[in-house]
């Protein structure tokens, strides 16, 4: 073995040990406990990533209406979806071809609906945790959504555009099931879509004082051929007395809703 393996060996074992030690570290984090003695997830949250616009790995793209230049423009993303492409049922797939042709019409985040989960959690708007011992908060910037996740079972209920949520601890993860969703909501601007058979399982683990790992398996046996699973890290926002602001974004569509029925269309 010449001089520059030998370095080229000792920097490979090097680099992997501080990797297993920094997996380590983040595996072993004990962070601050709630008066349950639960890990803390209290606070304000954010995704920073671009799954809002299309969950899968995507380049970047140039805006649908050309008069919007670079602020209607698509910016690419690694994705966030785990094991490959998504498996879509044939006869689904091409639905969500469909939806993607008619995206900037058709998203139900265009009209202001309320994005469900688990976009709700990647949108880029932050969202709110509050954390008690029998109930979870959890309350979205965009649409001013919200969901209750109720720490056991769920009383019964309709089914609803943020469905219905029973949460419970497996160690330091919150785990939550989320079930009763109707089927207007779509996972991403991308058209990726769902049934009403949708059943969603999220999972939150902190990583450290400042972030959350999240994952999200769909099962929906209707439009995919097996589960399959998101994740992202999540990050707490440090900034001076942080808040969610108000996005109430149903004034925003008036026109674009109703607009058609005018007596006389604006100048």
């Amino acid at each position: 073995m010449n001089f520059l393996s030998k370095r080229l060996s000792r920097s490979v074992i090097v680099v992997c040990c501080f990797t297993l030690a920094a997996l380590a570290q983040t595996s072993a984090y004990k962070g601050p406990r709630t008066a349950d003695g639960k890990p803390d997830l209290n606070g304000i949250w954010q995704a920073i990533n671009t799954a809002d616009w299309d969950i899968s790995a995507h380049a970047s793209e140039g805006p649908h209406i050309a008069s919007e230049g670079a602020q209607g423009a698509e910016p690419g993303g690694i994705g966030v979806v785990e094991g490959g492409p998504i498996p879509y049922l044939p006869e689904a797939l091409k639905i969500k071809a469909q939806n993607y042709k008619k995206r900037s019409t058709d998203d139900p985040e265009i009209k202001c609906y309320m994005p469900g989960v688990p976009r709700a959690v990647y949108q880029p708007f932050p969202f709110q945790i509050v954390q008690g011992t029998k109930m979870i908060m959890i309350s979205y910037e965009f649409a001013a959504a919200s969901r209750q996740v109720y720490i056991g079972a769920a009383p019964d209920g309709d089914e609803s555009w943020m469905g219905t949520s029973a949460g419970h601890w497996e160690g330091d993860t919150l785990v939550i099931d989320v079930t009763k969703m109707i089927d207007q909501t779509w996972f991403d601007r991308a058209g990726d879509f769902h049934s009403d058979a949708l059943h969603v399982t999220e999972r939150y683990r902190p990583l450290s004082a400042d972030a959350i790992w999240y994952e999200a398996t769909i099962t929906d046996p209707k439009v995919f051929s097996r589960p399959w699973k998101m994740s992202m890290p999540l990050y707490r926002h440090l900034e001076p007395h942080p808040r969610l602001m108000e996005f109430r974004c149903a004034e925003y569509i008036e026109e674009l809703m109703y607009g058609q029925y005018r007596k006389k269309p604006n100048p």
